[in-house]
């Protein structure tokens, strides 16, 4: 699977968006992570380990502790690539806005 490919994958599970989210607000280990889930430690690892694979987060050994961190360079590839799409979004917007535009003008 290619790299944007394990990022749709990853981005599927709600869960994993909400923990994305979590760590868009800086590092945090796996018990900080779960606090707002109803969700079991080992379901949360789960996810977890989702993510780095698609190399969404990393972790770091700092002692005992093991914060997650979010790594932007997927989420950016997934944005150059939608980015395309979007600009034709909206050429075919503004095509539509010249003519209703002009429908306009000549019902007038």
């Amino acid at each position: 699977m290619s790299q944007l490919d394990d990022t749709f994958a990853a981005l599927a599970d709600p869960t994993r968006r909400a923990i994305l989210a979590r760590l868009a607000e800086g590092k945090a280990t796996v018990s900080e992570i779960m606090e707002p889930f109803d969700i079991s430690q080992p379901a949360i690892s789960r996810h977890l380990k989702v993510l780095e694979k698609a190399g969404l987060i990393s972790t770091k050994v700092s002692g005992t502790a093991r914060p997650r961190t979010l790594e932007v360079a997927p989420l950016e590839e997934l944005d150059d690539w939608l980015s395309a799409y979007r600009e034709r979004w909206e050429a075919q917007f503004q095509r539509l806005d010249t003519v209703l535009e002009t429908l306009k003008n000549s019902q007038n």
